[in-house]
């Protein structure tokens, strides 16, 4: 097996766990503090993301690509330099940055955010990031290296200590107020995100083959050149997440204060926003732990096959990944659509956000091909392009979240519609872009073949919901129509030969039973 494939299942399997600890997390939160105080939590949230984004200056990218293309060649001098300077600059940045937020959250809950709440939760979050900023770079040395066991367990950790200190920090708080439960919530991502750093920095004490601290500074005055390769990367990997990031900051203010000139109140406004972002995003978010596990090998893979100058393993690369999101991406849009109302339900008690699913979940094909669409960009040394593309989506979905959303007729829905149509458009633009590079031949049939059998998983599934397995409990007919949708889905897919036998083979699950 691959070292690319190796990666990226074991990304895939701590993707799942994450993300499953991660809703367990959701719903915690969701059921304490309800829906306004889930709309204070995602409110404050873009902002700490546009944060660190500034923070790690686009690093981790940057330090997958370079450490990956010297330990091709047994640079270990080269490694320690792309260390030494990353460290430099992600710290040097935390320090600047996370008093600056302290400082200014004041300001922003009163002046920019519709509801001055949201104070508690960006001062609670704002420790966490100097602790990104250095697990970051660790990160992207152990990714780079095509070890990602290091990156996987430590998200696993993180998840596992917020999920365990969440419960308590939410109801200890609780009874201050809404915004000190959010509060409580984000300190525990902070608490959680410590520990897994402790992680990584055992496994790097372990890992390593040189001594980080000795001669630091004169690898920081002798790193100019590795400054520069560095930054080539870096700084439009970084506009294109500070477009990213300061669009999401934008999102709630625009969305708020759209909503305020349809005539709907701010009380009202956080709570349909928290639905949306809160409760139906984060569902449609869910699978993609599937094509970031693929985005994150993309990268070193991608760079090292495109240095040494094989292009026909940089188009097979691209053609697998491309492959696989679309398989994965089908049976999640499906299982979406037709059980929107009964997952709602499953995991928040209600189903008033079913209707954001619905009409989200089509789009999200094209979101779960963003990120591996962008890791081949940036390891074509095409970031910039990519800066470019997240920048016209970016401003497309903000427009049309204030033209439509500050119309009655249309409220919240106006701004659902705008993520859809931005998330489509900077899609489609990295895959044009990257066509102009690689010659990208696609073979038509599998993807028929994919469709047919989703649209045919998806209804069947449907009457198994509705009719066969009714008599069931509820979560008992969710769970087995589910199951019945996910293997109708993959027979049809392995007898029209989309998933050849000798690809499940290769995994150690299937090793002894695919004949």
């Amino acid at each position: 097996m691959s070292k690319f494939i190796q990666g990226a299942l074991i990304l895939l399997v701590a993707g799942l766990i994450t993300r499953v600890l991660g809703f367990i997390n959701r719903i915690v939160v969701a059921r304490i503090i309800g829906e306004e105080g889930v709309g204070l939590y995602m409110m404050a949230l873009p902002t700490l993301f546009l944060v660190i984004t500034i923070t790690q200056f686009g690093l981790p990218v940057a330090i997958s690509k370079f450490v990956a293309e010297a330990s091709a060649i047994g640079d270990q001098k080269k490694i320690k330099k792309i260390l030494v300077v990353s460290l430099s600059v992600t710290l040097g940045l935390s320090i600047i940055f996370t008093p600056a937020l302290l400082l200014l959250a004041p300001l922003l809950s009163q002046t920019v955010f519709t509801d001055e709440r949201t104070i508690w939760p960006l001062i609670a979050i704002a420790p966490i990031i100097p602790i990104i900023a250095v697990s970051s770079v660790l990160r992207g040395y152990f990714q780079g290296k095509q070890n990602m066991k290091p990156a996987a367990y430590s998200q696993i950790l993180e998840q596992v200590v917020r999920i365990t200190l969440i419960a308590v920090m939410t109801k200890m708080f609780l009874p201050y107020g809404i915004e000190y439960a959010a509060a409580g919530a984000m300190f525990s991502s902070v608490i959680g995100e410590l520990i897994s750093l402790f992680y990584l920095m055992t496994m790097f004490k372990i890992k390593k083959h040189f001594k980080l601290r000795r001669k630091f500074f004169q690898s920081v005055k002798s790193g100019k050149n590795t400054f520069k390769e560095l930054m080539s990367i870096a700084v439009p990997t970084t506009g294109s997440r500070m477009i990213g990031s300061f669009a999401g900051f934008l999102e709630p203010i625009v969305v708020a204060q759209s909503l305020a000139i349809a005539g709907i109140t701010a009380s009202l406004a956080t709570k349909q926003y928290g639905e949306l972002t809160g409760y139906a995003l984060p569902l449609m978010m869910l699978p993609s732990f599937i094509t970031y596990s693929l985005s994150t090998s993309l990268i070193p893979a991608i760079s090292e096959a495109n240095a040494a100058g094989n292009h026909k393993l940089v188009q097979y690369r691209l053609l697998q990944a491309l492959r696989i999101t679309f398989i994965s991406g089908c049976l999640s849009v499906i299982a979406l659509y037709v059980f929107a109302e009964p997952l709602m339900i499953a995991m928040y008690g209600s189903s008033s956000s079913a209707v954001f699913l619905k009409f989200m979940a089509p789009f999200f094909i094209f979101f779960y091909y963003q990120m591996p669409l962008q890791s081949v960009l940036q390891a074509l040394n095409l970031a910039k392009a990519a800066m470019i593309n997240s920048l016209l989506g970016s401003a497309a979905k903000i427009a049309i979240i204030f033209l439509l959303a500050s119309r009655e007729e249309f409220g919240i829905m106006g701004a659902a519609l705008g993520m859809a149509v931005g998330i489509v458009l900077v899609t489609l633009l990295h895959f044009f872009t990257i066509a102009k590079k690689i010659s990208i031949t696609i073979e038509a049939r599998q993807y028929f073949i994919t469709l047919f059998a989703a649209l045919f998983a998806g209804w069947i599934s449907h009457l198994s919901y509705q009719y066969w397995l009714k008599a069931l409990p509820s979560i008992m007919n969710l769970i087995g129509s589910l199951t019945v949708l996910t293997i109708l889905f993959l027979f049809v897919l392995i007898l029209a030969n989309v998933i050849k036998k000798e690809e499940l083979r290769r995994l150690p699950i299937f090793k002894n039973w695919v004949r």
